[in-house]
């Protein structure tokens, strides 16, 4: 179970999607490579992960925006661990910003990590995947992108994300006849720190007013999907966007 190896974008903080997904996978039986920004938390995500199956977790450093460090963290992957199987493009951000006040370098940002950072990665990864006719990629989007936005991240984050559900889609098509999966997760107000202290009680509380089940998703409630997409059940589940949203979107 531990031959194969899956790499986690966004890694590295302690109370992240990636975290907890990395070491769900681990239980799983794989082999887990943290990426992050911040080294630290990857390798700290790196070392749970290792002490759940015993496997030789790596965290790296790694911006997914640079073409530079992605190759990088990846060729080190396929130098250290067993043969590259899944890709679960988790790294992200956000910002709540409204649409006439935001300025082009932040639509920019907010394109190149949610959006430019999915393509980099999944671009250094696929010629593995595909040489061995093998492999899963999920790609995490977000409902922002199905509903048109109205959660926490302004209108540039919806389109970026909505971006995410169009490559997974089209890839899916183009790499499905090699045996390789392509899906995207689309999940609602998740307990983490990616909205960055910016979300007041009064916000939190009309956001929940929302939600059917009354309550945000959990880490684990997300990272059981991934896994869910990376194993082997998966096989017949493709260009599929898969919703856990609490029910703030049903269509």
């Amino acid at each position: 179970m531990l031959e194969r190896t899956v790499i986690v974008t966004g890694a590295g903080s302690a109370r992240g999607i990636g975290r907890e997904t990395c070491l769900r996978l681990a239980t799983a039986g794989w082999t887990v490579a943290a990426l992050d920004l911040d080294e630290g938390g990857a390798r700290e995500t790196a070392g749970l992960a290792a002490a759940v199956n015993g496997a030789d977790a790596v965290g790296l450093a790694c911006d997914v925006t640079s073409t530079e460090q992605v190759d990088a963290a990846v060729s080190a992957i396929e130098r250290d661990l067993p043969p590259i199987a899944a890709l679960v493009n988790n790294a992200g951000i956000t910002a709540p910003t409204r649409f006439l006040d935001i300025e082009e370098d932040e639509w920019d940002r907010i394109f190149e990590v949610n959006v430019r950072g999915t393509y980099l990665v999944t671009r250094r990864v696929l010629p593995g995947l595909l040489e061995r006719s093998n492999g899963r990629i999920v790609n995490l989007s977000s409902v922002s992108a199905v509903r048109g936005g109205g959660v926490f991240g302004g209108s540039h984050y919806s389109a970026a994300k909505a971006a995410v559900l169009g490559l997974t889609r089209a890839l899916a098509r183009e790499v499905g006849p090699r045996g390789i999966t392509c899906n995207a997760l689309a999940p609602g107000l998740i307990a983490t720190d990616i909205t960055g202290g910016k979300l007041t009680p009064e916000r939190q509380a009309e956001m929940m007013a929302d939600v059917p089940v009354r309550r945000a998703g959990t880490v684990g409630e997300v990272a059981s999907m991934v896994v869910y997409l990376c194993s082997d059940d998966a096989g017949y589940v493709t260009g599929a966007t898969l919703d856990i949203n609490g029910g703030s979107h049903i269509h």
